[in-house]
Order: structure tokens, then C-alpha cells, then sequence
């Protein structure tokens, strides 16, 4: 709440890249969850598939650390984690339950790094085009839903990673986080409707 009792709201937006290497590597290994999810657009599945066995424990382990990696605060690891010195400082995966997936991932280091660096800069760029509309877009969003509903918006926390899927479109990827296209970030009247259901949900 802010002073006085008034509500509040935090939308924060990003490309985040420990998202990014999570998604990128969701694809090369050939991972189905989350299965509302779309792919990204131009990656594909690289190298041999695992034997199912170790495929579905490489899904598991997968699915775990994207919790951890989408919402770390409200998916605390039960174990301590370890960096994966390949990925310097992007990647920390828990210390026992996740050795399939630590193997999966060694591979692609360097492609998924660089991947990650280009989707980012993407973001970078596509964002400061904007010029702080950022706000704007979301305020205006918020206001209007206040005219509909009669009573301030209650108070929120919202997190937006903005990612360059094949389809346009907003999903839940956890409790308080949305995953949006790209494209569909860049359309400023599609994605103030894209948001609305959004907003009306949590405020």
C-alpha cells in the first residue's frame, strides 16, 4: 500500500535472460512443457533424443528449474544450487536431482548464450524505441479497468517477460509472471487488449 492506505500496483517488464536460456534450452533438448506455451519462433530440436526413461526425468527436472527460474522467490530449491560453470553466472541448477538435465544443457552452452544475447538486445532496442511508454501503456490499461469496475484497482505485482514465440499472445508462466510475444509487445492497441483480461484478473 502506498502512504494514506491508497492501493498500489508494480508492473515490472523485461526480457529477463535466465528466461531466455531457460526457453532456448526447452527447445534444443525437445521439451514439451509447459504445453499452453508456444515455441519460439526459429529454434528447433538439436541432436539425439534421450531414451524416454531419461527424456521424462529430463522434462521433470526441466519443469523444476523453470519454476525456480520464473518465480525464484515463490519456488525456493529444497537443495542449494550450483552454477554450471558453462554458463558462468545464468545458470544455477540444485545440487542432486537435476544431473540429466545438468548433462542436457552442457552442449549448447555457447549457442544458447548467444541466442539469449541476441533476444535480449531485441528487447533493449524494441524497448527504448518506445521512449517510456512502458508505463503509459500499462497505467492506461489499469484506468480504464477502473472506469468499468467503479473502484480503484486493488494492489498488484505483475511481472512481464516479453519473448519472441511464434504466436502473438499473453500467458501465465506462474503466479504473478506473464510470458507475451514480442510482436504482439510492439503493437500498442493489441497489446493493451491482450493485457486487459490480465489486469481485470488481478486488480
Amino acid at each position: 500500500m502506498q502512504p494514506g492506505g491508497t492501493p498500489s500496483w508494480v508492473i515490472r517488464e523485461n526480457a529477463s535472460r535466465p528466461v531466455l536460456l531457460a526457453l532456448y534450452l526447452r527447445e534444443v533438448l525437445g521439451i514439451a512443457s509447459p504445453l499452453e506455451l508456444p515455441r519460439l519462433r526459429d529454434v528447433g530440436p538439436v541432436g539425439d533424443r534421450l531414451e524416454i526413461d531419461q527424456h521424462d526425468r529430463l522434462e521433470q527436472q526441466w519443469r523444476t528449474w523453470w519454476a525456480m527460474t520464473v518465480e525464484p522467490e515463490t519456488h525456493p530449491s529444497a537443495v542449494p544450487l550450483e552454477l554450471v560453470d558453462a554458463y558462468e553466472t545464468e545458470v544455477a541448477l540444485p545440487t542432486s536431482g537435476a544431473e540429466v538435465l545438468a548433462a542436457a544443457i552442457l552442449p549448447h552452452a555457447e549457442a544458447a548464450r548467444a541466442w539469449a544475447d541476441w533476444a535480449h538486445d531485441g528487447y533493449r532496442n524494441a524497448s527504448a524505441s518506445r521512449r517510456g511508454d512502458s508505463y503509459r501503456a500499462y497505467a492506461g490499461t489499469i484506468a480504464e479497468h477502473e472506469r468499468e469496475v467503479g473502484r480503484r484497482a486493488h494492489s498488484f505485482e505483475l511481472n512481464v517477460e516479453v519473448v519472441p514465440l511464434a504466436e502473438s499472445g499473453v500467458w501465465w508462466i506462474g503466479d504473478m509472471t506473464v510470458a507475451v510475444t514480442d510482436s504482439l509487445r510492439s503493437d500498442a492497441s493489441a497489446f493493451d487488449d491482450a493485457m486487459h483480461p490480465i489486469i481485470a484478473e488481478l486488480a
